[in-house]
């Protein structure tokens, strides 16, 4: 497996899609799974209401699946082969926090997924303060069979806007976490999210700064969402949010992904949340991406 091929062939700013067609030479698709894992943010550890923004059932397809990891990749994969006529896959590993469990049972997890030929990439989405060195230690066993990314939670780099936002972790955690894992040759994601309360574009500079010396891989781009039921919902209600308008949040992408290296892998560019639960802000985001690559390689 070409793991350990550098994007830096690829142009400035590679997407996910073009990177992963690189390693691989066909397109890879991700199948979001539920692994039935919790979050210390949301059974008691850390708190109970989790993120002030976050319902996790509005943004990953897969939320509250019961069925075994292994039917659900199976059901993906099969939808994926219909619809698209896909034949890679990635397994994501997306709602909640995906390392929150003793090794043993993240091995078995993961050693499932990691027999089945098709798949050829891992993606763990969690947070940074939840990744112990033996969590990590085991992530290192996969990379010779798998393109491996650790996705690490990571709003901002203001410990008071992190501390607003009730995510119970400091921006340190991101740091000392993206670094073990590197030391292991795990490829590190960054998850941020621009127009938070009370940051402007000087605060997201100052994000993508302290994201750029950590050594980040990849990112993934999120426009702050108000979602109905979040306690996100009654600030926005009560006028102590304002969401960014379609212009405003092209503009503050590409200033973004602009202070990063050439060589960060975007996985994603704007935040995807069903629209059932989405109250603000309602983007075109194939238009929104379109105008946000045309400034980036234009």
């Amino acid at each position: 497996m070409p793991s350990e091929q550098a994007p830096g062939t690829l142009g400035p700013y590679p997407s996910l899609g073009l990177y992963w067609r690189h390693l691989f030479g066909e397109p890879v698709w991700r199948v979001s799974l539920d692994a039935g894992l919790s979050c210390p943010n949301r059974d008691g550890t850390l708190g109970k209401g989790g993120c002030t923004f976050c319902d996790p059932a509005s943004f990953a397809p897969s939320a509250g699946d019961p069925r075994p990891v292994s039917e659900q990749l199976a059901d993906g994969m099969a939808r994926l082969r219909r619809s698209r006529g896909a034949r890679r896959f990635a397994a994501y590993f997306q709602p909640h926090t995906n390392t929150y469990a003793a090794p043993e049972t993240l091995e078995r997890l993961w050693d499932q997924i990691s027999r089945v030929p098709e798949v050829v990439a891992l993606c763990v989405g969690t947070r940074p303060d939840c990744v112990p060195d033996p969590v990590l230690d085991l992530l290192a066993r996969f990379p010779d069979r798998l393109d491996v990314w650790l996705e690490l939670g990571l709003p901002s780099a203001r410990d008071d806007t992190l501390q607003r936002l009730r995510r119970c972790h400091r921006a340190s955690d991101f740091a000392d976490a993206a670094g073990r894992a590197h030391g292991r040759g795990l490829r590190v994601c960054a998850h941020l999210i621009l127009g938070l309360p009370g940051e402007g574009p000087a605060d997201e500079a100052a994000t993508a700064a302290f994201v750029a010396a950590s050594g980040t891989d990849g990112v993934k781009l999120h426009q702050l969402a108000v979602v109905a039921g979040t306690s996100l919902e009654r600030e926005w209600r009560e006028g102590q949010v304002v969401t960014l308008d379609e212009p405003e949040y092209v503009l503050r992408a590409v200033a973004f992904v602009g202070a990063l290296p050439a060589t960060t892998v975007l996985h994603r560019l704007v935040g995807d949340t069903a629209p059932t639960a989405l109250l603000a802000p309602r983007y075109d985001k194939g238009r929104v991406v379109r105008e946000i690559r045309t400034r980036l390689h234009g």
